[in-house]
């Protein structure tokens, strides 16, 4: 059976398609070819479903969200609409809601937004969780591994503990017995870092599973790095176990020689790092002379061969009034903040990102998963710069959101459309 994707503003709609085939697709190295699929795989050979002809379109690998925080997504409506917030000020925000958040309200929020992403080209998320200090400590847990399993099969979702000091060991075991992917906290923010990071990776060897650390998430360089720690231990300790670090804001503090020194360290210890520009470039600089940017410098992360990953962090929430939940927000500002190349920025939001979170790569190469974006075949820079106007979003060769837009737009008063009374 054959069909026509259509242009980009035609139906038919095509979720739920099992697609077999790509035929006059613009691949990622700009050549036009075909893509076959087979098994949720790129194959030699097409499998059962429904083979396209998709010329006038682009196809990418689909996005990966590394760093997400489902728990927390769509409350901004909940806050003070004109507070704008630092790091402090925004946990404080986020506690005072927390006593009217249940398992349900998280269920439903998370559900909603990861229909935002997946609209918008994203297959994978890791999320973040936190464990309150009052009431059921565990329903934002209880409620994201529950959506995991539902979404298996269309979203690989991670489940990332976020446990703060105050969750003792006995929260934190609870919290992997009932099923987080990975283990996580927030050591910047603990009395003692170092026994933090000594606490969170004890956890991760013992129960064999990775680790992704908030780490120094402040402009301020006064004190031990959280991720020279990590590095250091994760050498010493011979870790098997896949280490994450997100934020990493203080690395763009460093003076060259300083920051070379770390990334190095970083780079032999195999961590991998995860920029998040938007709720970065938000809550950090404020007050400080000179307003420096929230951002780790991200072409030395790259130059110094450390796996780099990006992502949007927080989504409509007291971290982040904004956001898309969109891989092309995402990429713009790696462009114009974090001064990537383009190829570079699109990178940090597939294949990067998916290897530092230990997935396999998704793509147009043979064998690999077939997590595909179709996009307009426009000008890749004009993709990388905002919001493709028409995604269609394969997860293992089979069509889980299609949105296409069709716009009229008027320049002078002849080329208005008649209007028939």
């Amino acid at each position: 059976m054959s069909a026509s994707v259509g242009a980009p503003s035609a139906a038919p709609c095509l979720a739920g398609v099992e697609v077999a085939a790509l035929h006059g697709v613009r691949l990622p190295d700009g050549t036009r070819g075909e893509v076959l699929l087979s098994g949720g795989s790129v194959a030699d050979t097409p499998g059962p479903g429904v083979s396209l002809e998709a010329s006038g379109w682009r196809v990418l690998p689909a996005a990966c969200e590394p760093h997400a925080h489902l728990d927390k997504a769509l409350t901004a409506p909940r806050m003070d609409p004109g507070a704008g917030n630092d790091l402090p000020t925004a946990i404080a925000q986020w506690r005072s809601i927390l006593p009217g958040i249940d398992r349900a309200d998280i269920e439903s929020r998370a559900l909603a937004a990861v229909g935002r992403y997946l609209a918008n080209g994203i297959t994978a998320i890791r999320s973040h969780v936190d464990v309150p200090l009052e009431g059921d400590r565990f329903r934002g847990v209880d409620a994201l591994v529950g959506l995991r399993e539902r979404l298996r099969g269309t979203v690989d979702l991670q489940v990332c503990l976020l446990a703060g000091s105050e969750a003792d060991d006995g929260v934190v075991a609870e919290a992997v017995a009932r099923g987080v992917d990975v283990v996580g906290g927030c050591p910047h923010l603990a009395p003692d870092p170092r026994h933090e990071i000594t606490r969170m990776l004890d956890v991760a060897q013992a129960h064999d599973l990775p680790v992704d650390l908030h780490a120094d998430e402040q402009t301020d360089v006064g004190h031990a790095l959280d991720l020279e720690e990590m590095a250091r231990q994760v050498l010493a300790r011979g870790m098997r176990q896949r280490v994450t670090a997100s934020h990493c804001v203080r690395l763009g503090m460093l003076p060259p020689d300083r920051l070379a020194q770390v990334l190095d360290l970083t780079a032999r210890a195999g961590i991998g790092i995860v920029t998040l520009p938007i709720t970065n470039l938000y809550l950090q600089g404020r007050g400080i002379p000179g307003n420096p940017r929230g951002l780790a410098p991200l072409p030395a992360i790259l130059a110094a061969g450390v796996p780099l990953a990006a992502g949007a962090d927080n989504l409509r929430d007291p971290f982040n009034p904004a956001g898309r939940a969109d891989p092309f927000e995402t990429t713009s500002l790696l462009q114009t903040a974090g001064h990537l190349r383009a190829g570079e920025a699109l990178h940090a939001v597939t294949g990067g990102a998916r290897a530092v979170l230990g997935l396999p790569a998704a793509g147009v190469g043979p064998g690999e998963r077939a997590d595909l974006l179709l996009v307009p075949d426009t000008e890749p820079g004009d993709l990388l710069a905002g919001a493709p106007e028409a995604r269609i979003v394969l997860a293992g060769g089979r069509v889980v959101a299609d949105s296409r837009v069709a716009r009229q737009v008027a320049l002078s008063p002849s080329e208005l459309p008649e209007v028939v009374a």
